[in-house]
């Protein structure tokens, strides 16, 4: 069912933990499913990610899917950050299960709500960048219980 790259990430997460006084912070969840995912950055005065840190309550996808993301922005600039997207995690992980494809939404968003909070902490404009939804729903996808 998963990937052996998902199953190395669930199991040995990397960044995890929390910055003190970080750059910026994104907190996102998925009310459908439980999964809240909250991401840290340290980002100096260059606009680089230095160092990137991941909290994540929910699945054993959800868990991959934050330390791969934080594996793919570290290093990079907000710009770079900035174009890493759910796919590129779940390519990076060789693929997830179609029913945990949220769990890499929720890591891309996490990824423009941390770069958010960064912009407005420093009041500047990240062209592309669009507020992010705290709760990433699955509205298409309406199921029956």
């Amino acid at each position: 069912m998963y990937s052996e790259k998902v199953m190395e990430h669930f199991q040995n997460p990397r960044n995890v933990g929390e910055i003190e006084n970080a750059s910026g912070v994104g907190t996102v969840g998925n009310a459908k499913c439980g999964d809240i995912m909250r991401i840290y950055f340290d980002i100096d005065d260059n606009q680089v990610i230095q160092d990137v840190k991941f909290k994540t309550f929910g699945c054993g996808a959800a868990v991959a899917t934050s330390s791969m993301a934080t594996e793919l922005v570290k290093g990079k600039t907000i710009y770079e950050a900035l174009e890493v997207t759910n796919k590129a995690v779940m390519e990076a992980l060789d693929g997830l299960p179609a029913v945990k494809v949220h769990c890499s939404l929720l890591a891309e968003e996490a990824i423009h709500a941390a770069l958010w909070d960064y912009a407005e902490k420093h009041n500047i404009k990240i062209e592309g960048l669009s507020k992010p939804k705290s709760d990433i729903g699955e509205e298409e996808e309406e199921e029956d219980y």
